[in-house]
């Protein structure tokens, strides 16, 4: 896939996401929501790779993209110090994005087997949602 495929992906997977919580699907819209923020993350990895020809040095390994944890995909996307930057200020600003941060960072692939209940599908959809404090719109902003 490429970056613009990633990001028509992630829009999908975000409405997907939307549209399940409407139908009382929990459990599916707490994965889709991780999904889409996974497929955002992959996307900023191909930016990383796009502006610093990363792909081409010696010990590059191809299956370093292949992980579904957030943070390691934040660590291969160059954005590790972005990422405590943006946390330290929110802290002194109300905490708003350290706080969706905090819930966002919960997901894992493992989620698709696992029971939601509605608060915890909506609260996870929220804080990759969110405007403007929202991982998603941090994301955004790096692919």
């Amino acid at each position: 896939m490429n970056q613009a495929e990633l990001q028509k992906l992630v829009e999908v997977r975000l409405k997907d996401a939307e549209m399940l919580i409407e139908s009382g699907r929990w459990e599916f819209a707490y994965y889709a929501a991780g999904y889409a923020v996974e497929c955002a993350l992959k996307s900023c990895v191909l930016s990383q790779m796009i502006h610093t020809a990363w792909v081409f040095e010696e010990k590059w390994d191809a299956k370093n993209c292949l992980t579904h944890e957030f943070r390691k995909l934040i660590s291969l996307a160059g954005l590790m110090d972005q990422l405590n930057t943006s946390l330290k200020a929110s802290a002194a600003a109300g905490g708003e994005f350290a706080a969706n941060w905090g819930i966002a960072e919960k997901w894992a692939v493992t989620s698709r087997y696992e029971m939601r209940t509605e608060q915890e599908a909506k609260e996870f959809y929220a804080a990759i949602a969110d405007e403007p404090h929202g991982i998603l719109r941090w994301i955004r902003t790096y692919w």
